[in-house]
């Protein structure tokens, strides 16, 4: 792809984008503003000023990598577009088809941040936070769009364009910012198929019964297939944060801790495997039995039942 061609194609990516943020941004300000009221108003605390800071400081570095790397995505993707092998031409069995491999794929990105540290340490910062409100939403893994489009070249080989899939991604992000909330309760029958706030709720949680559990953007029944579905149980007071939170709004370490502690880490494994693990492995593997992974403590915690 040369230069121009590029060029016309971040345009128009671009464009749509500032449609749907020129759309959205009115909403989000609307119901941001009916929770931040609420919170208020029923003494929840759903708020500070630091967390909703902190939340549109890591928005901030995240948007502007991924507008950084825009020419570059698009280039990878259409690159393999070109080797497709399908091609849909009904124009609203694209659309759909291009919603459902796109949620697919982002259910296993989703995942993989959870169950390999090394990006799970890109992804921390998205759970970092002790708060739950729409702000945490926002709350963006600043590294992720080094490495999310890699994800997305299936959907090239599969007869989607570069730009179709990337519109579609900032689309669904509009919903996943959505369920970021706690004051809406279950939504009934469609607990069954989409990610609902209640489903987050339990994604977001640092107790043990919910960790790594429920990754779909969208719909939930990835999560029902795959084995990482969790319902929210009105017995369980969901806990926000990390099973270790790092107690900070340091600009830096908000970014970089989990970064600092594979380095520590591996400065004290005796061999290459633990090094290894420490990098590839689940978050909270130890060669000494020092930590524990979320498999591990949900053993303890189900043996000690």
């Amino acid at each position: 792809m040369n230069t121009f061609a590029a060029t016309i194609i971040t345009a128009m990516t671009e464009f749509r984008e500032e449609l749907l943020i020129a759309i959205t941004t009115p909403i989000y300000a609307i119901v941001i503003g009916a929770e931040i009221l609420f919170s208020y108003l029923h003494h929840k605390h759903y708020y500070s000023v630091k967390g909703v800071l902190a939340n549109i400081y890591l928005s901030a570095l995240n948007f502007t990598l991924d507008i950084v790397l825009r020419v570059v995505c698009l280039f990878v993707l259409n690159f393999f577009f070109q080797y497709r092998f399908l091609e849909i031409e009904n124009v609203y069995l694209y659309w759909f088809a291009l919603l459902i491999g796109q949620d697919f794929m982002f259910y296993w990105l989703h995942r993989i941040d959870h169950y390999c540290r090394l990006f799970w340490a890109v992804h921390v910062t998205h759970h970092s936070s002790e708060e739950y409100n729409l702000t945490v939403g926002f709350r963006s893994s600043v590294f992720q769009p080094l490495y999310r489009f890699i994800y997305f070249i299936p959907l090239s080989l599969f007869g989607f364009k570069g730009v179709d899939i990337m519109f579609m991604y900032a689309a669904t992000q509009i919903y996943g910012i959505l369920i970021h909330t706690q004051t809406i309760d279950k939504l009934g029958f469609l607990e069954y198929f989409l990610s609902t706030p209640s489903h987050h709720r339990v994604h977001h949680a640092s107790n043990v019964k919910y960790l790594d559990k429920n990754m779909g953007m969208v719909l939930i029944i990835w999560d029902k297939l795959f084995g990482t579905f969790q319902a929210e149980e009105k017995d369980t007071k969901v806990v926000y944060g990390l099973t270790e939170n790092i107690k900070t709004y340091h600009p830096l370490k908000m970014v970089f801790h989990e970064w600092i502690n594979i380095l520590n880490d591996l400065k004290k494994a005796p061999n290459w495997k633990a090094r290894f693990m420490y990098v590839f492995g689940p978050p909270g593997w130890s060669h000494d039995g020092s930590k524990k992974t979320s498999r591990q403590l949900r053993e303890e915690l189900y043996r000690s039942k």
